[in-house]
């Protein structure tokens, strides 16, 4: 039995689509983001870096949603091409997405919606790499049914979370075909629709103390991983 901690976000889901998709057994911890539940000494046991998702399998930990779904794909089998050109089609566009598509989105996505004061500088640079990145999958996306060709792949667990919520990063999807049609056929798959539920969302008010423990700096002091 695998055991995950996560938070409703899109890199939470990844993981937890993953498993769904590949039917491995799971128990959710929910990591409550908003309440720092993130820097508790039990949690930086598993993953150091005080973020979400990681997992525990029998003795093995491992935290950052990118190996997390590597790991996953090479139990079973499944997702990841053991070998060739296929496997490291997958990989290039899973680093792709845990290199740029992630960060870059989801600054736009913070300075567009979360930051306390709008910043037209950190808006435009960031909306502006959104579109760019937007624009390169689209581009590979025209020549593949995903992003690692002909089969579906981590890569496409990886990324479809983040690309799903274009409108908060200030994208027109209607611009970018290819990307709204892999979008809506991921978005159909049955393992996809769980996975997006786990853990359901709760919404919670964006108050002083959710936004310090999230954004402040809580979020750059040192701490030690023994209680």
């Amino acid at each position: 039995m695998i055991d995950l901690h996560t938070a409703a976000t899109p890199n939470g889901f990844k993981v937890s689509i993953a498993l769904e998709e590949l039917g491995l057994p799971y128990r959710v911890h929910v990591v409550d983001l908003f309440k720092g539940e993130q820097f508790a000494p039990e949690f930086l046991r598993i993953s150091p870096n005080n973020k979400i998702p990681a997992i525990v399998d029998g003795e093995l930990r491992v935290f950052e949603s990118g190996a997390i779904l590597v790991y996953l794909a090479e139990k079973t089998g499944r997702l990841l091409a053991s070998s060739g050109p296929a496997r490291y089609a997958a990989l290039q566009w899973l680093f792709f997405q845990m290199g740029g598509v992630g960060p870059m989105l989801g600054q736009a996505h913070h300075f567009r919606n979360y930051a306390p004061e709008k910043i037209p500088y950190a808006i435009d640079r960031y909306t502006n790499e959104a579109k760019r990145l937007f624009g390169v999958v689209d581009r590979r996306l025209s020549e593949a049914k995903y992003l690692a060709g002909d089969e579906y792949s981590i890569a496409d667990i990886a990324t479809v979370p983040w690309m799903r919520l274009h409108k908060n990063q200030g994208i027109e999807i209607a611009e970018f075909d290819h990307v709204a049609r892999w979008i809506a056929e991921v978005e159909q798959r049955p393992a996809f629709k769980k996975g997006l539920t786990v853990p359901p969302r709760i919404e919670a008010p964006m108050d002083d103390k959710a936004r310090e423990a999230l954004f402040g700096r809580t979020q750059y002091e040192r701490r030690s991983s023994k209680a």
